[in-house]
């Protein structure tokens, strides 16, 4: 029986989104909407360096909290996190601890991953790394691992979730293959953490990294990076800045010594600001609970999927809620001017190549769902 309500107070999670008020947002893998939090945390900020001038105690202890809270979301602890101010910087940080030489310069990268994470392993051919592909399959088979990683692998890049439409990978198992043959596993989760509850001691990966603006309900500008404890010490990047040392405030310019734990990978001043609001964002999920909102969105998801195909419009990828976020591709042509015709109907959808993604979150309601799917189905039919 399909639920029409979520387990949490669906009216009050949309009291605290103002945007509600004037349209509906389906693009939540594109950009989170403000909550009155985010919006709290970033004037809580802005009072400490108007009334202070300047705080860095008080602003080195949020960066810390938000990578806190950021474990909380994968079962890691703090230590276990670096900050970055994108997913490409971290990429960047990880790709520059990689050796690649000798026999283990090949990199196997899935089709999946979003182009910025893909360029970051590509531009590691200049330094003696290969680079070899894994195809993407709807049904997140595997198999294609085996035959690519091998003991001549450095690293295995798979995103946890295809930006395109939502199918999620099947990342301990891709983890468990390059584990096996003595690689290290990557994992791009900024289109899935969120909106699904994961765990990288379950998942057994070597990294995971994630943005805070889709599904974390926070703003651009700042990500995150776990490495797994077991692996920090044999790691030093030459991506790298002045927080990664065992004492930043130590000004010492001529040693290179390194945090013992991950955050040996933050690089320079940290985004202040960002911390803040990210911080905020992630809290209202860690309230929620990932399985709970991921329950309301296999309802929502399954329902972009049966209300599109009723509609007569084409899904692209799977339509297996177990193997996908409720992110939900059309493909419609002209992306874009289809974006832009349903944003002025008053609602945001999100264009990538020849499809729009509709992707709800945990304040979304079915009328949310059954709204954009009208306006996309008229906006396609009379393009």
């Amino acid at each position: 029986m399909t639920n029409t309500h979520p387990t949490y107070d669906l009216d009050a999670c949309r009291r605290r989104i103002p945007l509600l008020a004037s349209c509906i947002p389906m693009n939540n893998c594109s950009q989170a909407p403000q909550t009155d939090a985010t919006r709290a945390a970033a004037e809580r900020y802005l009072d400490s360096w108007n009334s202070s001038g300047m705080d860095w105690d008080a602003w080195m202890s949020e960066v810390s909290l938000a990578k806190a809270e950021f474990a909380k979301l994968i079962g890691a602890t703090a230590d276990d996190i670096a900050v970055f101010s994108s997913v490409s910087e971290a990429a960047s940080a990880v790709a520059s601890a990689l050796p690649l030489q000798g026999r283990r310069t090949n990199i196997v990268v899935s089709d999946a991953e979003f182009p910025t994470v893909a360029h970051v392993w590509l531009a590691q051919e200049r330094r003696g790394g290969r680079v070899s592909w894994a195809p993407v399959r709807d049904d997140a088979d595997v198999s294609a691992y085996d035959a690519l990683v091998d003991d001549q692998t450095a690293l295995v890049s798979a995103c946890h979730a295809y930006y395109m439409n939502g199918l999620i990978q099947d990342s301990p198992r891709i983890a468990a293959i390059a584990r096996d043959a003595g690689a290290l596993s990557f994992v791009d989760a900024y289109q899935s953490l969120g909106s699904v509850s994961l765990d990288v001691r379950a998942l057994g990966v070597d990294f995971l990294a994630s943005g805070n603006l889709k599904f974390l309900m926070g703003i651009p500008g700042i990500a995150f990076l776990y490495v797994r404890p077991e692996i920090v010490d044999t790691l030093q990047p030459s991506v790298t800045g002045w927080f990664g040392r065992v004492n930043p405030f130590a000004f010492d310019a001529r040693s290179l010594d390194w945090s013992p734990t991950a955050s040996r990978f933050d690089t320079g001043t940290p985004p202040v600001i960002n911390a803040y609001i990210a911080r905020a964002g992630m809290e209202i999920i860690n309230a929620l609970g990932p399985s709970n909102i991921r329950a309301w969105l296999v309802e929502l998801g399954q329902r972009l999927i049966d209300g599109g195909r009723a509609r007569g419009l084409v899904l692209h990828g799977s339509d297996d809620m177990r193997r996908k976020t409720a992110t939900t591709a059309f493909v419609v042509g002209d992306s874009h001017a289809v974006e832009h015709a349903m944003r002025e109907r008053g609602v945001i959808a999100s264009a990538r190549g020849d499809v729009i993604r509709l992707a709800p979150h945990f304040y979304s309601t079915t009328d949310d769902v059954d709204r954009a799917l009208d306006v996309l189905a008229d906006v396609v039919r009379t393009a």
